[in-house]
């Protein structure tokens, strides 16, 4: 069940967003997953920028539900990893597509001629469907991954990766649960 009527994927720009998406890090791959011990955070968080989706209340920014981190190890080669959906969300089915979509059109926007990831195993369909290439498998903490390949044309170059882009949920209410006189059924 949808706990936000709406959604905001965008570049982390506060404090918060940065302690919750390392939070929600932390859930997925150390509890959730057992892939790291404790924490899951390595050097390349210090080059890093980090995304994340945030809940929305009345327009308001409430907490992080998913996020994803791309740095760029070398000039136009762009990475992405750490792509994590808080388990309460992960049924609202457009966070992590808007995610990707946010850090490869981003990466795009600032000269990315080639974006890459590592994507588990049981994701790789997800990235098929996104216009994504596989290239090569391999084990990675006992897990199999896809290593992938982005094709940029699927991508436009996004300016704003700080705004970024809002999802809305469908919240229809059931014709029942509405009051006779507003349906006009007794």
């Amino acid at each position: 069940m949808n706990h936000y009527a709406e959604y905001t994927i965008k570049w982390v720009t506060l404090p918060w967003e940065r302690q919750q998406a390392f939070a929600l890090r932390q859930r997925v791959f150390c509890q959730e997953q057992g892939l790291f011990v404790g924490d899951d955070r390595d050097d390349i968080d210090s080059e890093a920028r980090l995304l994340v989706a945030l809940g929305s209340v009345a327009g308001w920014h409430d907490e992080v539900v998913g996020t994803v981190r791309i740095h760029q190890p070398e000039p136009g080669i762009w990475v992405g990893s750490r792509l994590a959906v808080d388990s309460a969300y992960r049924r609202q089915g457009q966070l992590g597509p808007t995610l990707i979509r946010l850090a490869v059109c981003s990466a795009h926007a600032l000269g990315c001629q080639a974006f890459y990831a590592q994507v588990q195993h049981q994701n790789e369909p997800l990235f098929r469907r996104m216009h994504w290439q596989t290239l090569d498998w391999l084990d990675l903490r006992g897990v199999r991954h896809a290593r992938m390949q982005a094709d940029l044309a699927f991508y436009p170059p996004c300016h704003d990766p700080h705004s970024g882009m809002v999802i809305h949920t469908a919240t229809r209410q059931r014709t029942a649960a509405l009051p006779t006189f507003l349906t006009g059924v007794a």
